[in-house]
């Protein structure tokens, strides 16, 4: 017994769980054998579960006005491991109702050895005139069968557990009433529990009443005066009190129909349920009906818990029922996908199967019959009804998400995008499946819009897009100040394109993964070969440029030698004299950034993954044509300036430069020899204005 009942079982809290539920079972039973007997009833109406605990005694008592036990049942049932007496009346009523019951391993009332060294169970069927007694202890070979004497029962049973010294916990009234809440709330039948409350009541203080009084007459001494009779003075005592209280009041709304349950009653379950006080942005609430059968409740929260950030990590927000029995809330992975969950998920028992992570923000029940559980119920088995579950479930969320994006009244989803757009984001990286309804979820910036406007959607940008244009462009950097002020987007915000700015670390993974919305491909501005719809006429002016700047690309190379793969002209600048660009393969610089910053980073690993770098130059600035010439001169000048313009622009790209103190000497340098050229400068025209006697000439500021 030993070996069944710690092997199947983790958690010790589940004791009172599996007895209710047997108790429920036995209720279940009498009430479907009196719709057919209707003298079933004649030992009693009530159908309740009475949980008593008593500290003195060390026991737990636990009883129902169930279908009972005869003294052969008791034999078959509890005498023998994993009998199941449920599975064997359901056997029986196969053909004729389906009774809905639970427990069918037959090991649920063992259990009960998990908190106890010794069990008593008295019981009386209707079947039989006698009431019996069975008996045994933890670790015992056998077990006792006799007539009880007490007789007091009139159908039921009643199961008295002897508390081990170390589950004295258990004898708390407290301690089984948040078990109940936990595991039992829904139980169709009242489960009530002897609990002690305190009332308060307003009695006389005879003490403070006779100092009064005795006040009373000293004053009236004094002044010559007839003493009076004062008021009583009041106390308040509380008087204690011991009392049969219902414990699940809370009927499953999950069970009716969607159309008989109001908005207030979802947010009071919600509130309640999970401990929430904001109103939830959504409710989905639906019955599937056919291969497999279960009801859902789920809702998105009116705002983010503030362990955000572990939550992804362990979600308890969907709680599993099976027929209204509570099993466990230690999933997240089985139910949804785990976009809507974050990352390095532990491998809790229902994780593999219920929900995926990106969808665990999601706050709701499970109510099914068909979960295939293990004997212990702690663990949910891998199966096709599973998949089918969980399918559904993602269906019907981003359904529900999908309904408060399409909501006149933007606050809503602009709510729920602040608090949970980083799962949805998520969800495009890791549910490949459902990219297609995630996408016009999706939320960014944009330089068509404003920071005070908000963020765009991607429908909204195709619905801006010019005429001809075949791509969504964007841009990854770590602020939206940082992507306005960047090079790569001089060219196209000045000729009119739209560009999204992706600001968070999980953006540029998730629109790579996206990869296209609606036909259009989404393009990194910052990447090498930057199609801009030219014209004939632009593209030929380019290949102009290309063949005249030719011995310039080809020294910078030169000189810049692997730390480029190559060095050409582009049309992608405005502004800017050079832009270095990562090749269409490996990292960009914001993702590299990124990557640098990771604490367990590979360094091989980022020297494999990062971009082979390509410098672009601007043919119209002055800076170019000023350096062509120097390099069609053999100036000596033109290699350091060549270095300085390749960091200078790794700098303005968001790339990281390889030797700061090569690139500050250069700076330093450079402004020597201007200080210098123009302390030259100004000595010769001060001996030639005061040889001449003239003003001096001031040459004009070059901006």
């Amino acid at each position: 017994m030993d070996l069944i009942v710690n092997s199947l079982y983790s958690n010790r809290d589940v004791f009172l769980r599996e007895l209710v539920s047997n108790a429920s079972d036995a209720l279940d039973k009498i009430r479907l054998m009196a719709v057919q007997d209707a003298k079933e009833y004649e030992t009693g109406t009530d159908l309740e579960i009475r949980i008593k605990a008593d500290k003195e005694a060390k026991t737990i008592v636990i009883e129902d006005t169930g279908v009972g036990l005869t003294r052969e049942e008791l034999v078959n049932t509890l005498g023998t491991i994993a009998k199941s007496g449920t599975a064997k009346f359901m056997e029986a009523m196969k053909e004729k109702h389906d009774a809905n019951l639970i427990g069918q391993f037959g090991v649920g009332f063992y259990s009960a050895f998990l908190v106890a060294d010794r069990v008593t169970v008295q019981t009386k069927s209707n079947k039989d005139d006698k009431q019996w007694q069975w008996e045994s202890a933890a670790g015992a070979h056998s077990y006792t069968i006799r007539e009880d004497a007490a007789g007091d029962i009139k159908r039921g049973t009643r199961i008295t557990l002897h508390l081990k010294p170390d589950a004295m916990e258990f004898a708390d009234a407290n301690k089984l009433q948040s078990l109940i809440k936990q595991y039992s709330e829904f139980i169709s039948f009242p489960i009530k529990l002897w609990v002690s409350s305190s009332t308060p009541e307003q009695v006389v203080d005879e003490e403070a009443t006779a100092k009064a009084q005795e006040e009373a007459d000293k004053k009236a001494a004094e002044e010559g005066k007839e003493a009076e009779k004062v008021a009583p003075v009041m106390k308040t005592e509380w008087k204690e009190a011991q009392e049969w209280r219902v414990q699940n009041d809370n009927k499953p709304l999950w069970v009716r129909s969607p159309k008989d349950v109001s908005k207030d009653e979802y947010d009071a379950f919600f509130k309640t349920t999970f401990r929430e006080f904001v109103e939830p942005l959504g409710v989905a609430h639906f019955n599937v009906e056919g291969t497999i059968e279960f009801s859902s409740m789920l809702f998105v929260p009116g705002m983010a818990p503030f362990d955000q950030d572990r939550q992804m990590g362990k979600s308890r927000n969907i709680r599993l029922y099976v027929k209204r029995v509570f099993i466990s809330d230690e999933f997240v992975e089985d139910l949804m996908p785990r976009y809507l969950t974050q990352q390095g998920l532990p491998n809790y028992e229902f994780d593999e199967d219920l929900m995926p992570r990106y969808l665990s923000f999601i706050k709701g029940v499970v109510d099914s019959a068909d979960l295939p559980l293990n004997v212990s119920r702690e663990i949910l088995q891998e199966n096709r009804v599973v998949r089918l579950i969980r399918r559904q479930l993602v269906k019907r969320s981003l359904d529900m998400l999908q309904e408060i994006a399409d909501r006149e009244d933007k606050k809503d989803y602009e709510a729920f995008w602040e608090s949970f757009g980083r799962y949805v984001k998520l969800g495009c990286i890791e549910d490949a499946d459902n990219r297609k309804a995630l996408a016009p979820l999706l939320r960014f910036a944009s330089s068509a819009c404003k920071a005070e406007e908000g963020l765009t959607s991607l429908a909204d940008y195709v619905a801006r897009k010019k005429e001809g244009q075949a791509q969504i462009y964007y841009l990854a950097a770590d602020s939206r100040a940082a992507c306005e002020a960047s090079p790569y987007v001089e060219a196209l915000t000045s000729k009119g394109y739209e560009v999204l700015y992706l600001t968070e670390p999980i953006d540029e993974v998730a629109a790579q993964n996206l990869q296209e919305f609606e036909g259009m491909q989404l393009t990194d501005v910052s990447r090498e070969d930057l199609q801009l719809d030219d014209s004939e006429e632009d593209k030929k002016a380019l290949e102009v440029a290309t063949a005249e700047l030719k011995q310039l690309t080809d020294y910078m190379a030169k000189v810049l030698g692997d730390k480029v793969e190559k060095v050409s002209v582009t049309n992608r600048l405005t502004d800017s004299p050079a832009v270095v660009v990562a090749s269409k393969f490996g990292w960009s610089a914001n993702m590299e950034r990124i990557m640098r910053a990771q604490a367990m980073g590979d360094a091989r690993a980022a020297e494999y993954m990062r971009g082979r770098r390509i410098m672009e130059v601007n043919p119209q600035h002055p800076i170019i044509q000023s350096l062509k010439a120097k390099v069609e001169l053999e100036s000596r000048e033109a290699k350091e300036q060549v270095q300085l313009l390749f960091e200078a622009a790794l700098l303005a790209g968001g790339f990281m430069i390889e030797s700061p103190r090569d690139f500050a000497a250069r700076i330093y340098s450079m402004m020597e020899g201007a200080s210098s050229a123009g302390s030259s400068s100004g000595s010769g025209s001060s001996s030639s204005s005061a040889s001449s006697g003239a003003a001096p000439t001031v040459d004009p500021e070059v901006l």
